[in-house]
């Protein structure tokens, strides 16, 4: 039925320019006007996000977008240095960094989390 079709994913945001900047400018992402003062953010192997305003815009309280990368400690000290914080969580086994190391926890790949300017939850986690 869809395997033809060229999905891709969205999300809100109440401030557009400031979605821009981070994707762009922190993440490294190619971020393109998409008409109406929405954004498309190419996605480094294919697909894309499609970010639109939203004046009542509310992040949602799980994760959105997930980056896996080869060297998450050298990903994580990245974001720290340009400014991004990374998100703890209560009963969360995380280490000094924020990332919770999947041996430790039993289970599943080393993650860490973060926002964007809008809230939105977004993750790095080992490939």
């Amino acid at each position: 039925m869809f395997e033809n079709s060229d999905a891709f994913s969205g999300m809100s945001s109440n401030d557009i320019e400031a979605s821009r900047a981070f994707y762009e400018g922190v993440l490294g992402l190619v971020v393109e006007d998409a008409g109406g003062g929405l954004l498309s953010v190419q996605l480094p192997k294919g697909g894309a996000v499609l970010i639109y305003p939203k004046d009542d815009h509310r992040p949602a309280t799980f994760t959105i977008l997930n980056f896996p990368v080869e060297d998450i400690d050298a990903v994580v000290d990245e974001l720290v240095a340009k400014g991004v914080t990374m998100q703890r969580y209560d009963g969360m086994p995380q280490d000094e960094k924020g990332i919770v190391r999947g041996k430790v926890a039993g289970q599943g790949p080393d993650i860490a989390w973060f926002t964007d300017p809008a809230g939105n939850v977004l993750s790095v986690l080992s490939d």
